[in-house]
């Protein structure tokens, strides 16, 4: 398997991010925010009608918030640690939402105390929390949505409700004294169907109208998560094309009088980006008739590649080296068996690759640095460059 870059970067700009590269120690991501700027400008006019909220935990680099804070958009936040870094950048609480339906009843008073307003809920127990925590705030609920087949990285059963149990949150809501904001839901990240989406608005659909005819609670929202695709091995449809058909599906349900639609992004803004550098530490074979070499890095599950696991998500991988490929088996420097990246998806890799080559891992920018460990085996946090 040969990677072309120029499929998934600007000539001018790989070498520019490749030349910076050259000048530092590996492991690192590098990210080129001007490929930030213009995902977030692209994803803007193609839902121009919808307000953004950044998914912060997809990078929380204070480079990408504030570049993103002076762009207009808003924030989805998970924590109280994500909240306090993001409002550090000076974002005030209005453009804030609590995206996170597992969360503790001081962190929700917290929030409220920052000013925040807007909280998503799936659960009896957590909508209770809110109500004594967050008085008269806004609530959305989250629903189970189908889509877990199609999905590189699915989000379902952890996250969101049935139908019914909404419609019981909702209605509660109101009872508490709460505001029924809304409905939102996630069709998995980096999801290839679209068509999925269509049958998350028709959910949408059936709440918003049972509430309005049999409890005259008119919602006003739909936030629709994420999704959109980052540019990997498996190639997926336009930006332009989700834009077009998920618009269709909104206006077949919906006519031309829309609710609030919330996007919040995270994979699609950010991946793209990213180039993550690796050298090779060792390249071996486990026997004399062994036909597979095992390729060791110095970067691997647990400093920035979790979302390898299962093999999920597979990042386009280019080296400099040149010649004839031979399969391998790619896997992590630390002292765990599980820190392997890849071992059935057959990467393609030159016979001449040795000890100190590099490896670009090209659209990375998103989950690597946010989900790269403290201190396992020693090894320090991804380090990252932003340009």
């Amino acid at each position: 398997m040969s990677i072309n870059v120029e499929d998934y970067y600007p000539r001018a700009t790989f070498q520019k991010m490749k030349e910076f590269a050259d000048q530092h120690e590996t492991p690192f991501v590098v990210i080129d925010t001007q490929i930030i700027s213009k995902a977030y400008d692209d994803l803007k006019a193609g839902f121009d009608f919808a307000k953004i909220y950044y998914a912060v935990k997809a990078n929380p680099a204070v480079e990408i918030i504030e570049l993103l804070k002076d762009k207009g958009s808003s924030f989805d936040i998970a924590s109280i640690y994500e909240l306090d870094k993001v409002m550090g950048c000076g974002v005030s609480p209005d453009r804030i939402s609590y995206g996170n339906t597992i969360k503790k009843a001081k962190d929700i008073r917290y929030f409220y105390e920052k000013g925040v307003r807007m909280f998503s809920t799936d659960s009896e127990a957590d909508l209770r929390n809110i109500a004594k925590a967050a008085p008269g705030s806004k609530i959305y609920v989250r629903i189970l949505t189908e889509g877990s087949t199609s999905a590189d990285w699915p989000l379902s059963r952890k996250f969101g409700c049935q139908t019914d149990m909404a419609l019981d949150l909702l209605i509660l809501a109101k009872q508490l004294g709460l505001d029924p904001y809304g409905v939102s839901f996630h069709v998995g990240s980096q999801q290839r169907d679209i068509d999925v989406w269509d049958a998350a608005i028709a959910k949408v659909k059936v709440i918003f109208e049972r509430l309005k005819e049999e409890d005259g609670i008119v919602l006003r929202m739909i936030n629709m998560g994420g999704g959109f695709p980052a540019n990997y091995i498996q190639r997926t449809n336009s930006l332009e094309t989700y834009a077009e058909e998920i618009i269709r599906f909104l206006k077949d349900d919906f006519g031309d009088d829309l609710p609030e639609i919330i996007l919040e992004p995270g994979r699609s803004l950010i991946s793209n980006a990213g180039i993550l550098v690796s050298e090779v530490v060792l390249v071996s074979r486990k026997s004399r008739t062994a036909v597979e070499r095992w390729v060791f890095t110095d970067v691997g599950k647990f400093s920035g590649l979790i979302e390898t696991m299962d093999e999920a998500i597979k990042f386009p991988i280019w080296t400099e080296k040149k010649g004839e490929m031979e399969e391998v088996v790619i896997a992590g420097p630390t002292c765990d068996s599980a820190d392997i990246m890849y071992e059935n998806y057959k990467y393609g890799l030159p016979l001449n690759l040795a000890s100190g080559d590099r490896l670009y891992w090209l659209s990375t920018g998103a989950y690597t640095t946010s989900y790269s460990a403290v201190e396992f085996n020693g090894f320090p946090p991804l380090k990252s460059f932003y340009l």
